[in-house]
């Protein structure tokens, strides 16, 4: 049954050429006929009209006309949220687009809340929970292959895949229940041997799903980078120089930076997300310490990791000790050593070969401050997510924490049931860890889900979405 009537602006608030206004839900139609006027057919109403029309005319509120529009009409079930809508398209000024708004909340419609309009067209079943999350992922897309997985997503590749293995699973599960229901007859439905088969393939398949999540969240939040370093090497320079602007604050006093910065920019259709940390030395200073504990912590969730170096002082080959340490103690990061200062360096040279052999790192030369180097180091940061901007070609990729959680959740639910099936005395066991699995499984497309759950996903779209 149609809900109440929602209305939003649907393009960003400021001045613009165009904006838009729609609405949706029981009524809309009745409530266009009463602020609407087709200009050359006073008779016209949008109750007797076809979907998919356009229609140009006169919007007025109790004080008179508010503007010239175009009037889009859709009925239901043929529109976004399965609800009759009606969007009306004004000109951009910020007044007009309030007041235009306001006309149609003065003449039933109730403003909607974040994301409603996605909400209701899940509800109303035409996409799943996956694809409405995707939706929004397209919208905050900042990179070409972030948009491309968005959109791949949004037509439903993942959630035709999962829907096969819940289908695989809710299959292994009835069969489980009939043995249930005839369990003093000692039925079998399904030979162990096959169960074990189907739920090993099931499980392989979802922990695949689980281990792309590292690259799809590269690929949809950006590469987590950080600039790490000793005070007073270039950290804050060479954030200045990736981004081209003058961000972070640079002075030859050392410990500047008491806490870290964050930036983000795109390279070859990759995102990067600039960390600039406080320089690492020890330091009994409340506030500097507290910082340097905080880059600690970055750099533990760091993807790749630019140790900086100062090539000038002469302090580098113990700063290439510390660059070794540091890539030791965090296998799970990529690492490109900076040496910094070359212009100013004694054997530049000698030093990148010192480096080099020291650290098992690529090193790039630069003198950040004028700009040296940059190219190079930029192109070595993208050969070291290499592939990363064509993953949105893949069929399948799982971008979302929330998906990640849920699919492994999955897993240990299904090697439980592995571990369960040779005994022949545990098929009410089996059955709840696959049930356990379906669950987890059927959270991600929505087939079970709860209003907290939702209301967090769509707490995050923009009203209007």
């Amino acid at each position: 049954m149609p809900e109440f009537p929602i209305a939003a602006i649907a393009t960003p608030v400021g001045v613009g050429a165009l904006a838009i206004v729609r609405m949706s839900g029981r009524g809309v139609l009745e409530i266009a006929d009463r602020v609407f006027r087709k200009k050359g057919n006073p008779e016209f109403s949008f109750t007797e009209a076809d979907g998919f029309t356009a229609h140009f005319g006169t919007l007025s509120d109790i004080r008179g006309m508010v503007d010239e529009v175009i009037a889009l009409v859709f009925r239901a079930p043929s529109s976004f949220t399965m609800e009759d809508m009606v969007e009306f398209t004004c000109h951009g000024g910020p007044v007009v687009v309030r007041h235009l708004l306001q006309a149609l909340l003065d003449n039933g419609c109730r403003l909607a809340e974040p994301g409603e309009f996605t909400r209701r067209a899940f509800l109303n079943g035409r996409i799943d929970l996956l694809q409405a999350e995707a939706i929004g992922e397209m919208i905050h897309a900042r990179t070409e292959s972030a948009f491309r997985t968005a959109v791949t997503q949004m037509q439903g590749s993942l959630s035709r895949h999962l829907q096969e293995m819940r289908a695989g699973l809710l299959q292994s599960c009835a069969l489980l229940e009939l043995e249930l229901d005839f369990s003093e007859e000692d039925v079998e439905f399904q030979s162990r041997d096959a169960l074990r088969l189907e739920v090993q393939r099931l499980q392989s398949e979802i922990s695949r799903l689980v281990d792309s999540y590292r690259e799809g969240h590269l690929l949809t939040e950006g590469v987590a980078t950080v600039i790490a370093g000793r005070p007073n090497a270039g950290k804050s320079t060479l954030l200045n120089a990736l981004l081209g602007q003058e961000r972070a604050i640079v002075s030859h006093m050392p410990g500047t930076t008491r806490d870290y910065i964050e930036e983000c920019f795109v390279h070859e259709k990759t995102m990067f997300r600039l960390t600039d940390t406080a320089g690492l030395r020890h330091s009994d200073e409340e506030v500097e310490h507290e910082g340097i504990q905080r880059s600690y912590r970055k750099i533990s969730e760091a993807d790749l990791l630019l140790y900086i170096i100062d090539s000038s002082s002469g302090d580098f080959q113990k700063e290439a000790v510390a660059a070794l340490e540091l890539r030791q103690s965090h296998p799970e990061a990529r690492m490109i050593v900076v040496a910094n200062k070359t212009d100013l360096a004694q054997d530049a040279a000698g030093t990148i070969a010192m480096l080099q052999a020291e650290t098992g790192c690529p090193v790039i030369a630069m003198a950040a401050s004028k700009g040296e180097g940059l190219s190079e180091l930029k192109t070595t940061m993208a050969g070291m997510v290499e592939g990363l901007d064509k993953l949105h070609e893949a069929s399948v990729l799982v971008t979302s924490l929330r998906h990640y959680e849920a699919l492994r959740n999955a897993t240990d639910s299904l090697l439980n049931a592995l571990q369960l099936i040779s005994d022949t005395e545990a098929t009410e066991l089996i059955a709840f860890e696959l049930r356990s699995a379906l669950d987890y499984v059927g959270e991600i497309t929505g087939k079970v889900v709860s209003e907290e759950l939702l209301n967090t996903i769509f707490s995050q779209f923009c009203i209007g979405k």
